[in-house]
């Protein structure tokens, strides 16, 4: 607030240097007054070209140039840039479109892992395990190829008749191959030789052993060739041995039609149900059809079979009918359930 000028009153001429001394020491009330300004800072000709009669009224203050311009900020403050003030725009270039493309890249594939972990050790778990599986497999095929498992013994189980040894001699091309590699046909070709074989089975038994299996033909009876000879067959008709003389213990088969025949089948399925004390017991069978087939006992006993349906069964009951008559001269059993005794 400015202060009110001093009421003009008349006063002797002031001197030159007095006058300059007020108005330094004007001045300098001036600024402790607190308008801040050093009016004694103005020119010395400005000064001296004033009048006594402007020493005690109010001059305009000369303001310097510097002071006019915007008061600085106070202490401790510092300017913030106006956020609606324009900024000016940088241009990007190639390598920050470069890096910001490649850090967006990184942060999805780092999120890609992150989801997908749990599958990912699935797989992971999934694929070991086939690789340990198909190395187990693949090991085992390669040892089971190798000179690892080879032949070294063949073993014959199930012979009677048949002589065991005769059986590995014709085996023999097969030690030293691998169990895997054993060859099937080979095999057969070498048991045809052996009539009496009916059935045979190959076992492999690890590391080095071969085990065969035979089933021997059941021989069932004798036929008498035109020639004189007997033959030994099965119930198949296979020719199992000739001899001159008639073989004891076995029961001679007279069939119309010969080994082909439905009337020699009957025959052999009725002889092959027996058990062997009880065919032994059998000296002579006939059928003229497959419905008649008729058996003669070594003591002189017939017994009336019928068909060979059932023939299990018969078999039991001429048992039961010889163990309760053993001195009968006649069995029927063409009827199982009922048997007669003459």
């Amino acid at each position: 607030m400015r202060r009110p000028s001093a009421i003009p009153s008349p006063a002797p001429p002031v001197e030159p240097e007095r006058q300059a001394r007020g108005q330094l020491f004007d001045g300098a009330r001036r600024r402790t007054a607190g308008f801040g300004i050093d009016a004694s800072a103005a020119p010395e000709t400005d000064a001296g070209a004033a009048t006594p009669e402007d020493a005690n009224t109010t001059a305009p203050i000369p303001l310097d140039r510097a002071a006019s311009a915007v008061p600085s900020p106070p202490r401790g403050r510092t300017e913030q840039p106006d956020p609606g003030s324009p900024q000016e725009d940088v241009p990007l270039t190639a390598r920050d479109l470069w890096q910001a493309t490649r850090a967006r890249r990184r942060a999805l594939r780092t999120e890609i892992r992150r989801f997908t972990q749990r599958s990912r050790r699935r797989r992971i778990g999934w694929v070991v395990g086939i690789a340990l599986a198909l190395l187990v497999v693949g090991g085992s095929v390669g040892a089971a190829y190798s000179p690892l498992f080879a032949v070294e013994t063949v073993t014959v189980e199930g012979t009677s008749a048949l002589k065991a040894a005769d059986v590995q001699k014709a085996l023999s091309g097969q030690v030293g191959r691998p169990l895997a590699l054993v060859d099937s046909s080979a095999v057969k070709a070498a048991l045809v030789a052996f009539p009496l074989i009916e059935t045979y089975r190959l076992e492999a038994h690890p590391p080095h052993d071969l085990v065969v299996r035979i089933v021997e033909r059941t021989p069932i009876g004798v036929l008498q060739a035109d020639d004189g000879r007997f033959i030994v067959v099965d119930a198949a008709g296979v020719v199992l041995s000739t001899s001159e003389a008639r073989p004891a213990g076995y029961a001679l088969i007279d069939v119309a039609g010969g080994t082909g025949s439905k009337a020699f089948a009957a025959v052999g399925t009725a002889l092959r149900s027996l058990p062997a004390e009880l065919r032994g017991q059998v000296d002579g069978a006939t059928a003229s059809t497959p419905d008649d087939i008729a058996l003669k006992l070594s003591g002189g006993a017939q017994v009336v079979w019928g068909s060979a349906e059932q023939s299990a069964l018969k078999t039991r009951s001429l048992q039961a009918l010889m163990k309760a008559n053993p001195s009968a001269a006649t069995y029927d059993v063409s009827s199982p359930g009922v048997g007669i005794v003459g």
